[in-house]
């Protein structure tokens, strides 16, 4: 198309130059050998190819702007804004207590009764079964009844002792007599007293799990399980690169898939020590259970927060570049007028990764004017038409 109007504005250039009476041919003055004329026609001529030109070159424009094969690449454009960005980590951990043991004798004997049952709520200190004492009560009694008469004895001779009657070896002997069987019915007291098995805590019995009338031993006998839900927390292994930003009150995002739930807490301890088998260390999480539907053991996907920054940069993954350097960059915009810019190749350095997010750590500052879509398809310094700026 250019190459038509140039031919067209020279035709009618030279049409114009031919039909004039008052001009002569260039060969007519090429022929007459007239430096004069020569020079004359040669500046008009001049002028006259100066203004093509700018004709031209504003039909270039127009035609750009009009032409569909000429086209500048269409793009959207957004600004970039100051944020708070959080990262955190995805792990998976089980859901544990401290409160979930299973309850063995002190005392060996018969099971005589169980006077709780499986699913039944119990207090701390309340009794769950009694294992016969193989006469220890008897022999209680007993010794009850000597103490009584070793109190009397050594009450009398204490008054006498006092009224400076009596050796005081008598006096000595019949308190020593005295201490003696109180130390002692102490100690079978709480010799009957094992053969009470009580609640530890309060909490749930999960399990009656030896039956009445059974012959148990100490350490060797399963009795009950028992079970708190108030107390829960989450228990995951965190990978050593973490250690300095996993830790003590971190903000923690827990999900459990079987339960479809969702809930927010914080890391109650992180573990000092690291595992060399798997280069991990423990992290605790303290979940509410006020509606006891976590239970021990469930599986649970949790998001620790481990670096925050209140006025960070995020642009999108995809519209990232990589050269042949091995750099990172993204086209930013220079306005040239009201739809059109200047794409420009720029170097970033890029940070941690929320989604389809990346957080920009250089080469961007707040208000940069960023191409999103049509990124792809442009070159450093070329010309862009801005559809949409965000």
């Amino acid at each position: 198309m250019k190459k038509y109007i140039i031919i067209t504005f020279t035709a009618a250039i030279l049409m114009s130059c031919g039909g004039s009476d008052k001009n002569q041919s260039v060969e007519e003055l090429v022929a007459s050998g007239s430096l004069e004329q020569l020079r004359a026609k040669k500046t008009e001529l001049d002028t006259e190819h100066k203004a093509l030109i700018a004709q031209i070159e504003s039909l270039d424009e127009k035609i750009k702007e009009l032409s569909p094969a000429l086209k500048m690449p269409l793009v959207t454009v957004f600004t970039t804004e100051q944020k708070k960005f959080e990262h955190f980590v995805d792990l998976q951990g089980n859901v544990s207590t401290k409160k979930n043991i299973v309850i063995y004798p002190e005392y060996a004997g018969v099971l005589t009764n169980v006077y709780v049952k499986k699913g039944q709520n119990v207090k701390s200190g309340q009794a769950l079964a009694k294992i016969d004492d193989g006469g220890l009560s008897q022999q209680l009694a007993q010794m009850q009844i000597q103490a009584e008469l070793a109190k009397t004895t050594f009450e009398r001779q204490e008054r006498l002792w006092n009224q400076k009657i009596g050796s005081e070896i008598q006096y000595l002997q019949a308190k020593s007599s005295y201490e003696a069987q109180e130390q002692a019915i102490s100690q079978m007291q709480k010799q009957i007293g094992k053969t009470i098995v009580r609640a530890p805590f309060s909490g749930t019995i999960d399990d009656v799990i030896t039956d009445q009338g059974t012959v148990v031993g100490p350490g060797q006998s399963q009795l009950f399980r028992l079970v708190n839900l108030d107390d829960m927390h989450i228990e995951t292994d965190v990978p050593e690169s973490y250690i300095t930003n996993v830790t003590k009150g971190k903000d923690v995002e827990i999900f459990f898939p079987v339960l479809g739930k969702s809930m927010t807490a914080k890391v109650r301890q992180a573990g000092n020590f690291i595992n060399p088998a798997n280069r991990t260390f423990k992290v605790e999480v303290a979940v509410p259970n006020k509606e006891r539907t976590i239970k021990p053991n469930l599986t649970a996907k949790l998001k620790i927060n481990d670096y925050t920054s209140d006025n960070a940069i995020l642009i999108p993954q995809s519209i990232i570049s990589e050269n042949s350097e091995g750099q990172q960059y993204v086209y930013t915009v220079t306005t040239k007028n009201d739809s059109v810019a200047v794409a420009k190749q720029t170097i970033i350095e890029t940070g941690k990764t929320s989604g389809d997010y990346i957080e920009i750590l250089s080469g961007l500052e707040n208000g940069s004017k960023i191409i999103e879509e049509g990124a792809r398809s442009v070159k450093d310094g070329q010309e862009v038409k801005v559809l949409e700026t965000k």
